[in-house]
């Protein structure tokens, strides 16, 4: 059975998605056409927002990576 953790980044991920749809969508309702300019910079801070945690998921991965490599080339210079 695969372990299974919990993913903060991940999370953040989904619920700044939702907040931005969310807002995206009242921002047309009580606004109607003059809404236009900020559902684009609301959706433009959608995407910095994915691009930053994507790039914070990367970095996460890999260190983790880096740490497990170092880790195991320790391990075979004590046996």
């Amino acid at each position: 059975m695969a372990k299974t953790s919990f993913d903060t980044l991940r999370v953040l991920a989904i619920a700044s998605q939702a907040l931005g749809f969310i807002l995206i969508i009242t921002l047309e309702t009580l606004m109607g056409d003059a809404a236009r300019p900020w559902q684009g910079t609301t959706l433009a801070v959608m995407v910095l927002s994915a691009l930053f945690l994507a790039l914070a998921r990367l970095y996460r991965h890999n260190k983790a990576r880096k740490d497990m490599d170092r880790r195991l080339a320790d391990d075979d210079d004590n046996s």
